[in-house]
């Protein structure tokens, strides 16, 4: 019985000193890292906020991958390309966006240079408020707040939600929105 106890402690902390030893190791990556790879983001993004966004992605990817740390050849390398790609999804989605917000200024643009634009552009109000009031409870408090300038790790932490369960509903909300006034008001 002795022998079964000692053998579950001997378990036990081999694998506390495991942890112990990957945490130090990611520890150490991340000091190492951090700074080059902000740098690297931030130049080919031109955001410093989302630079933030982009590096605490691919920390968090490098810390999913944990398990796998010892198989990466090359960290440098592998970090740096996962920046490079992380920031291309960053420049992927911002590009949507800002179609989508390209195509809402338009569209006011000609409701305003209309005949009557109090009229089309209060229209046009309604339609959107209406596209926002369509959406699901939670993806339509996290499309609020992204409006009110919050980013997607705030939102995430106000709502206690994942990062990447607030960029998908963003996403799916401005997917929604847009399908609604394309119906309405056709943009060029």
């Amino acid at each position: 019985m002795d022998n079964k106890l000692n053998n579950r402690q001997s378990s036990a902390q081999l694998s506390d000193a495991a942890d112990d030893a990957l945490h130090l190791l990611f520890t150490d990556i991340f000091r190492s890292y951090e700074k080059p790879l902000s740098q690297l983001a931030l130049k080919l993004c031109k955001d410093p906020v989302a630079t933030g966004d982009i590096l605490q992605d691919v920390f968090l990817k490098l810390w999913e991958l944990r398990s796998q740390i010892h198989e990466i050849e090359n960290m440098e390398a592998f970090l740096y390309t996962l920046t490079r790609n992380k920031v291309m999804d960053f420049l992927r989605k911002t590009a949507t966006d800002e179609r989508l917000k390209q195509a809402i200024w338009e569209a006011m643009q000609g409701v305003v240079q209309a005949p009557d634009p109090g009229v089309e552009l209060k229209e046009f109000q309604d339609v959107l408020a209406r596209a926002i009031d369509q959406l699901p409870p939670q993806r339509k408090a996290i499309y609020l707040l992204r409006e009110q300038g919050y980013n997607y790790q705030e939102i995430a932490d106000k709502m206690s939600l994942s990062r990447h369960t607030v960029k998908n509903q963003v996403s799916s909300s401005l997917q929604s929105i847009r399908y609604v006034l394309k119906n309405i008001f056709p943009f060029q």
